[in-house]
This record gives C-alpha cells, sequence and structure tokens, in this order.
C-alpha cells in the first residue's frame, strides 16, 4: 500500500517581513524571463537569447494583517520593502519542509472591495521583488 502525503495548505507558513501572517488565505509567485529568438541566415533562429528577469507576487490576506503591515511600516505600504519566507510541509505527517525566499518584494497596489454579504474582508496584495529563492 503506498501512502504518499502532498504538500497541503494546512502546512503553510508565509512569513512577510517577519511578522507570521495568520491570516494569509493565498500566495502566487510567477516567475518571467525576457527571451527572443535570434535570426541570422534562413528563416529559422540560430538562437534564443535571454533578458530580465521578473516576479510577479501576490498575497491574499484579511485586512486585519494588511493594516497591522501598513502601520508596523509607519502608514505607507507603497515605502515598505521586505523579505517573505513561504514554508511549506510538514516532516512528522511525512511531507519535507521546503522554503521559498522572496527578497525585497514591494507592493504595486493597494487595494480593497467589500460587497454585500461578505463575513470578512479579503484583499489580495500584488508586488514584485528582486529575486525568488527557490528551496532555501
Amino acid at each position: 500500500m503506498l501512502d504518499s502525503r502532498e504538500y497541503e495548505w494546512n502546512d503553510i507558513t508565509v512569513i512577510f517581513g517577519g511578522r507570521d501572517l495568520l491570516t494569509i488565505r493565498g500566495i502566487k509567485i510567477n516567475r518571467k524571463i525576457e527571451r527572443e529568438e535570434l535570426y541570422g541566415k534562413g528563416g529559422d533562429p540560430i538562437s534564443i537569447q535571454s533578458g530580465n528577469r521578473k516576479n510577479d507576487i501576490e498575497l491574499k490576506m484579511l485586512q486585519s494583517d494588511f493594516d497591522a503591515i501598513e502601520a508596523a511600516v509607519g502608514g505607507d505600504i507603497f515605502k515598505a520593502s521586505v523579505n517573505i519566507d513561504w514554508i511549506f510541509g510538514n516532516p512528522t505527517e511525512g511531507t519535507p519542509t521546503r522554503t521559498h525566499r522572496i527578497i525585497g518584494f514591494r507592493v504595486t497596489e493597494d487595494n480593497l472591495e467589500l460587497n454585500q454579504g461578505d463575513k470578512f474582508a479579503e484583499i489580495t496584495v500584488p508586488g514584485i521583488a528582486k529575486k525568488v529563492l527557490k528551496n532555501v
């Protein structure tokens, strides 16, 4: 019998600038690199060149955590540059711990949306980062 545990949301911890986000509801890391074909003789590319890298990050959290973070950085979330550790896994349950480190995260938008019937204020905090290190 094979019993292979997979990573679960229950196994995730997100540390934002040293603060454990208790109301984290989602995290997304989208790493990109510019690529362009280099053409010479003929119609097919002779190589593919690489350019700049970009790291788009999205955090979903409740408004209370966001407000606490904003207060901790002096009231202007756009001035903050923080590191984020995304830790997942639970070795005692059979899944090894892995950590991704997001370096120099800066918020790019500050928004709030509430709708009739909402029981809590979940917000998406988009931003960019200087670097993402996987499995540190």
